[in-house]
């Protein structure tokens, strides 16, 4: 079973528009609504497709009460912990070529007591879990390393850990030596301090990261795949797609697609992530169908260095 947390869950609302003019009043075609967070993406990807998966994660408010009734509705395994603030609304601005513009609240303040009720859930379901996955930003009021204590109480259960986060949170995480990180190319220049102008600069971040405790990275590149990076050396992979409808998301369905594949050798554990990445963006929303198009995905075992990315941070 994987064990999904996410301390500031949401409701997302994505909003479709034919354009977007900063300053101006901006007409909407049409919106939708879905459970959201990055734990709780990854871990709706993994119940769709039939896998184990238990997610732990807090509840309060109108807001919160509307969370739980989507997540029910899925099927999702799940456990709620309660807490007095109103769970938080993210709003996605998407245009028709993909791009996104997203608004995010910053969550409710989570109390002391409410922070040990979530790490007492945390490590109730340890015993069972073949991964703990912590992801997404922190909520006001929770300390900067609770990743890093989640990887600690994981590992005293033999339990490895992916954490999926960004800033403070993530680089304080790494002396707690992480099983796996997955920052995107703006995260991973932020923490190795170095900028992505080509793929050996990623590989070189990456090599950075696990020398302050990850032991493997899987870096998204948006367009240009994604890179591993672990004791074997580097992969790079991408599967491509004619159209991209919506990239919120498909970084969640990536880890998941990894995670799902997590007994398998390198090089299919990358291509099944690409793969789910790329299902991702082919459809609107933040949940991701298995009955998307499925792309193939090539593997380099020896990615050309030199090669420049299509975007940088």
């Amino acid at each position: 079973m994987i064990l999904t947390v996410t301390v500031n869950p949401s409701v997302d609302r994505t909003v479709f528009l034919d354009a977007l003019t900063p300053g101006a009043v901006n007409r909407a075609t049409r919106s939708r609504v879905e459970p959201s967070g990055k734990g709780i993406n990854v871990a709706v990807a993994l119940s769709a497709h039939g896998a184990a998966v238990h997610a732990v994660l807090p509840i309060g408010g109108p807001t919160g009460t509307q969370l739980q009734q989507m997540l029910t509705a899925t099927g999702l395994s799940a456990t709620y912990v309660p807490i007095d603030g109103d769970i938080r609304t993210n709003i996605s601005l998407t245009q028709p070529d993909g791009s996104v513009t997203k608004i995010n609240e910053a969550g409710p303040r989570l109390s002391i007591d409410e922070i040990d009720a979530l790490l007492g859930e945390v490590t109730r379901h340890l015993d069972s879990a073949a991964w703990l996955v912590c992801a997404g930003s922190l909520p006001t009021g929770a300390p900067d390393d609770l990743y890093a204590r989640m990887t600690t109480l994981a590992y005293r259960h033999n339990v490895p850990v992916a954490v999926d986060s960004s800033g403070a949170p993530l680089a304080a995480c790494l002396p707690a030596k992480p099983g796996l990180i997955k920052p995107n190319t703006e995260e991973l220049a932020e923490l190795a301090g170095v900028p992505m102008t080509t793929l050996g600069d990623v590989i070189d971040a990456a090599e950075i990261l696990r020398g302050r405790g990850a032991d493997t990275v899987l870096a998204s590149l948006g367009t240009d795949g994604a890179v591993l990076v672990d004791d074997e050396g580097a992969l790079h992979g991408q599967a491509p797609v004619d159209r991209v409808v919506s990239t919120v998301g498909a970084g969640d369905a990536m880890l998941a697609g990894y995670l799902s594949a997590a007994a398998s050798p390198r090089r299919q554990r990358l291509a099944v992530a690409l793969q789910w990445g790329a299902m991702a963006v082919q459809h609107e929303g933040t949940l991701l169908s298995p009955g998307t198009s499925q792309p193939e995905a090539s593997v380099t075992e020896s990615p050309d260095r030199a090669r420049r990315l299509a975007a940088t941070p």
